[in-house]
């Protein structure tokens, strides 16, 4: 038995042409490949509005978030002890602030896909 034919609003007969520079073509490429669709559905997506599928982790990148979350907990239990007023005469608190801080730029960093 074949397949049914789609109705004929469904079916794509058109086709839109138009030019791109080879770094706007690797742009467009790269978006549709993180979101995991095709080029062209990625563009039909975009040019009409559709919702796009969120980013997909790689699985050694979400690994690597965990991590990164724990060490972050971890900082943070430090630092609650470092601001109960305990004397502190190495300032861990501000060795703790700065690693603090670069655990939150790679959790925004992979969380982009920016490495």
């Amino acid at each position: 038995m074949a397949r049914p034919k789609k109705d004929i609003s469904k079916q794509r007969t058109i086709v839109i042409a138009f030019r791109v520079s080879q770094s706007e073509h690797l742009i467009i490429g790269n978006n549709a490949k993180t979101i995991g669709l095709s080029i062209a559905e990625y563009i039909r997506r975009k040019c009409t509005g559709k919702p796009l599928p969120k980013k997909k982790v790689d699985p050694l990148d979400r690994k690597l978030f965990v991590e990164l979350s724990r060490m972050g907990n971890n900082l943070n239990q430090l630092a609650r002890v470092s601001n109960s007023g305990i004397r502190d005469p190495f300032s861990i608190h501000i060795q703790l602030e700065e690693v603090k801080m670069l655990l939150k730029q790679l959790k925004s960093n992979i969380s982009n896909n920016d490495r």
